[in-house]
Order: structure tokens, then C-alpha cells, then sequence
């Protein structure tokens, strides 16, 4: 299992999966021409799947067009062709003033911002199957499960931050820190914007508005509405295209920083305390990757949204002072009762319903860690079983309810 790094992105929005892995795509794939010293005037890039069928939403092409400003580029949606690996498929091809292809790339488009490519220019290092390109990362964990980390635990009598720190090393605390800065600077700044968000939808943001009538409430009602306020701050901030960092995708982005930040307001935690929880949320998401899919092309929203609960739901457990068993059945709670959750973006664009969607879950992951403190951390049903039932539960669903926007809320005709 490689770095939790990978979970924590810092990027712009409005999808890990559409923009920001495309964007890193075209990026590797003009350094791999420069470096090359290949000398091409055209670029190809063909988008199939979802990246096709909701990449204009996305705005996929816009973010491939910038990094390939200086050629003649040419962006193909192929919305009917198979893709075996991975259904965010796409296919970059570079060109001399003849139309000869000079190189040609493959790049599978994972989920939170990662890639996986099939050099095509090295034909014996083409994979027949996509687990076997994921076998490359590189892997610094010995372990993959959360049974084997809790057996960990036990043995050592360490938690999980120590844990991550241990394979990590201490570096891992200076990356956390700017990532949870980052965290706190989408909250600050989605509050204080207002207006409606790019593209046709028209869609008012409100994360200004739910957090000045928090601060006219009292008690549960006050806490309720601040978990909501920052939760749409940070997935407005993304549907905006800011900066944001993925946890684990930018569609799902809300959820964990919404969460630390309501407890550190509420019971004046130390950014010690928040980076710690920031690492066991970052394993927790780690795991349901490795072990499933992040990706809501993939897995529908309950890879997303619903990884994003169960990360936020085990950080809030352990910094409310949970047991890593109840810090394990926090993150099972978070994943188990997003089951089956579609991804299905009205008109493409990570909006509706994925700006509601992070509210909730912010709300949901704090009362599945208040739930599992309350309990003695012993439950029938373990967090690695929900992971695999989440994926199969993943690959039952249509694919036209996996970001394809073929079906489900995508096909309401009212707004």
C-alpha cells in the first residue's frame, strides 16, 4: 500500500477524476515528449467513458487545452467505445505536421487526482489487466488491511498516527500541515464568497448564508448548521474550480475538513491534535482505495462520498479520544450507510447532487464516531468487509448511475 499522500491532493476543482488526473496526464505526458526530444505540432486526445460523457461539465477539455496551449490540439468525446481497465479512459496522441504518430499514451484516470499509464510507444510493457498497472506504485506499507493494522495495534500498543508514522516517516507531519492549511483556507474562503456557481445550472452558493444564521442559533441546532456551513464552503469553493484539496476526491472534498474544523472550533483542539486525526483519515481512505475504488466512475458516489464520511467519521472518533477499535467501527459505520449511493451529477457538473451530498456526510461521519465512542468498539459486521462489499456493491451498479449522467437525478428535467 503506498503513501496517504496520495488521499490528500492539493489542487483545483471541480473533479479529481475529470480535471485534476487529466491535467496531471497532459502534464507527464508533454515532460515525456520534451524529454524524449520528440518534436510534435499536433496533440490527439481522445476521452472515452465518463471522462466523455461528462467531461464538457467537468471541464476536462478546458483543463487539457491549457497544458497543450502551444500545439494544435484536437479533443475527441468517444462516447461509445469500450474501456476494459478503467471507465475514465483516455488516449493521448502526439502528431507531426503529417499526422504520424510520434508517441501514444493510455492513461486511466483512477480517482482523487491519481493515474495509472500505458506507455503505448513500449508495447512489451502493456498490461492485460488494470490491477496489474496498480502493482507498480510504489508500496511502503506491509500492510493493506485493516485487520492486519489493528493486529499492529495491539501488538504495539500504538495508534494509528503512530502507525503511519512508522512507515512514513516523520516528513508526513510537514506535508499534513500544509495540507490542513489548505483545508482551512477553502472553509474561510467559501464562506465569504457569495453569488452563483459557474455553469448552466445556476446555482446560488450557500455556505455564507447557513453560516451567519448558525451564529443566530443555539446549541445543537448551532453545531448542526456549522458542520453544514463548512462542508458547502469547501465543495462550493470546489464547484468553482478553486483550490481544494482532495479527501479523497475533489467532489467529496467537504466532508473531512468540515468535520476537523467544526471540532476545533467546538473543543479548541491543538493543530497537533488535527494533523494526527488528518493521518488516520488519510489511512482509512488508503484502504478503501487499495481495496476498492475512490473512484466515482468506478464505484458510484459511495466510493466518494461515502469514503469521505468514513474517513472524516474515524478522524473525529480518535480525536474525541476513541480506541482503535472504535476508531475502526467509526470509519465501518461512515462506509456502510452510504451504500449503493449513485453518482449521478446533474449536467455533469460536481453540483447537484454533490454539493448537498457533503453536508450531509459531514453531519453523518460526526454521529458515527459519537455512536462508536458510545459502544466498546465490538460490532458483527468489520470496516474490511464493508470496503468489499462496497466494491461489489460498486460493480452491480449500471454504469449509467457511475458519473456517466445517464441516469438517476442526471435525468430530471426541472431545472
Amino acid at each position: 500500500m503506498d503513501s496517504i499522500k496520495t488521499i490528500f491532493k492539493i489542487g483545483k476543482g471541480p473533479s479529481s477524476s475529470h480535471t485534476m488526473g487529466p491535467h496531471k496526464a497532459s502534464l507527464n505526458f508533454l515532460d515525456y515528449l520534451n524529454s524524449k526530444n520528440i518534436k510534435a505540432s499536433r496533440i490527439k486526445i481522445t476521452l472515452m467513458g465518463s471522462l466523455a460523457l461528462t467531461g464538457k461539465g467537468h471541464l476536462t477539455d478546458v483543463t487539457i487545452k491549457e497544458v497543450f496551449k502551444d500545439f494544435l490540439t484536437e479533443i475527441i468525446f468517444d462516447y461509445d467505445s469500450q474501456t476494459p481497465f478503467h471507465p475514465n479512459t483516455m488516449l493521448l496522441e502526439a502528431e507531426d505536421e503529417e499526422g504520424k504518430i510520434l508517441s501514444k499514451w493510455e492513461v486511466y484516470s483512477i480517482g482523487g487526482g491519481e493515474i495509472l499509464i500505458k506507455n503505448l510507444d513500449e508495447a512489451k510493457k502493456s498490461q492485460e489487466k488494470l490491477d496489474a498497472i496498480k502493482q507498480e506504485r510504489e508500496n511502503i506499507y506491509p500492510y493493506s488491511t485493516m485487520k492486519e493494522i489493528l493486529n499492529y495495534l495491539k501488538k504495539t500498543g500504538k495508534n494509528f498516527w503512530e502507525f503511519i508514522e512508522d512507515f512514513e516517516g516523520k516528513d508526513i507531519w510537514v506535508y499534513l500541515e500544509e495540507v490542513w492549511k489548505m483545508m482551512k483556507e477553502a472553509i474561510e474562503n467559501g464562506i465569504r464568497n457569495e453569488g452563483v456557481l459557474p455553469g448552466a445550472l445556476g446555482l446560488q452558493r450557500k455556505a455564507s448564508s447557513y453560516f451567519v444564521k448558525a451564529n443566530t442559533f443555539t446549541g445543537l441546532l448551532k453545531k448542526q448548521t456549522l458542520i453544514f456551513s463548512y462542508a458547502l464552503a469547501v465543495a462550493e469553493e470546489n464547484a468553482s474550480g478553486s483550490t481544494i484539496v482532495t479527501a479523497p476526491t475533489c467532489g467529496s472534498s467537504g466532508v473531512l475538513p468540515a468535520v476537523l474544523y467544526f471540532l476545533k472550533k467546538e473543543l479548541n483542539f491543538t493543530d497537533q491534535k488535527i494533523l494526527k486525526a488528518l493521518a488516520t483519515a488519510g489511512l482509512v481512505g488508503k484502504l478503501v482505495q487499495t481495496n476498492a475504488s475512490i473512484s466515482g466512475a468506478e464505484v458510484g458516489c459511495q466510493g466518494e462520498v461515502g469514503a469521505a464520511c468514513s474517513m472524516a467519521a474515524a478522524a473525529a472518533a480518535q480525536l474525541i479520544g476513541a480506541t482503535p477499535n472504535q476508531i475502526e467501527y467509526a470509519a465501518e459505520i461512515g462506509l456502510e450507510h452510504h451504500l449503493g449511493l449513485t453518482c449521478d451529477p446533474l449536467g455533469g457538473y460536481v453540483q447537484i447532487p454533490c454539493i448537498e451530498r457533503n453536508a450531509f456526510a459531514a453531519s453523518r461521519a460526526y454521529d458515527a464516531a459519537v455512536y462508536a465512542i458510545l459502544s466498546d468498539g465490538n460490532h458483527k459486521i468489520s470496516f474490511d468487509s464493508i470496503v468489499d462489499t462496497m466494491k461489489r456493491t460498486g460493480n452491480d451498479l449500471p454504469h449509467i448511475y457511475k458519473e456517466t449522467s445517464l441516469g438517476g437525478i442526471a435525468t430530471i428535467n426541472e431545472v
